[in-house]
């Protein structure tokens, strides 16, 4: 009997690895929506770490967050960096380019609860009815991760929270 249990993990096993493998080498998730404040309205809340704060769904799950900014006040160069419980995690982002009021592109990291380094970015659109936003993030997808995408996409895994903060964003931008 342990011998058909023992043949039955390894061939699970086997079946998740390969599974694995053919998963692609680079992830990308984007969201978007539709917002009734001008792009320079909405770009002074993504370009400003401390506004962060306000719109940000990861911000909301931790409120013990421990936060720390240097680098520029805002715009290229500003740096964010936080410590929190287990849903948060420990990271730093740095925003490597800003164009206002059409692009914002933040570098990643993520260090705990698994290292990853990815790119967010956000690109603003004027429309007559104020501003389109598009959030993205991409980045690699390393061997771990690819085992964790064989039970669930990252899409799954981080959409939801994408979609919360862009609806946090348009409350707090069309609020002034």
């Amino acid at each position: 009997m342990l011998t058909y249990l023992a043949v039955a993990l390894v061939a699970l096993v086997t079946v998740v690895l390969i599974l694995a493998v053919t998963k692609p080498a680079t992830f990308r998730l984007q969201r978007s929506a539709d917002i009734n404040a001008t792009p320079a309205t909405v770009f002074a809340h993504l370009q400003d770490f401390h506004q962060w704060g306000g719109w940000s769904p990861w911000e909301r799950m931790d409120p013990a967050l421990k936060r720390t900014f240097s680098g520029a006040p805002s715009g290229k160069g500003a740096i964010y960096e936080w410590t929190g419980n287990s849903k948060v995690g420990t990271g730093r982002m740095e925003i490597m380019e800003s164009s206002p009021p059409g692009k914002l592109v933040v570098k990643l990291d993520f260090l705990k609860p698994f290292e990853a380094h990815n790119t967010a970015e956000f690109t603003l659109e004027a429309r007559d009815s104020g501003t389109h936003l598009v959030w993205a993030m991409y980045g690699p997808s390393p061997f771990m991760s690819k085992v964790m995408q064989v039970f669930v996409s990252m899409d799954t895994m981080v959409g939801k929270d994408f979609a919360a903060g862009l609806a946090n964003l348009k409350g707090v931008a069309e609020r002034g």
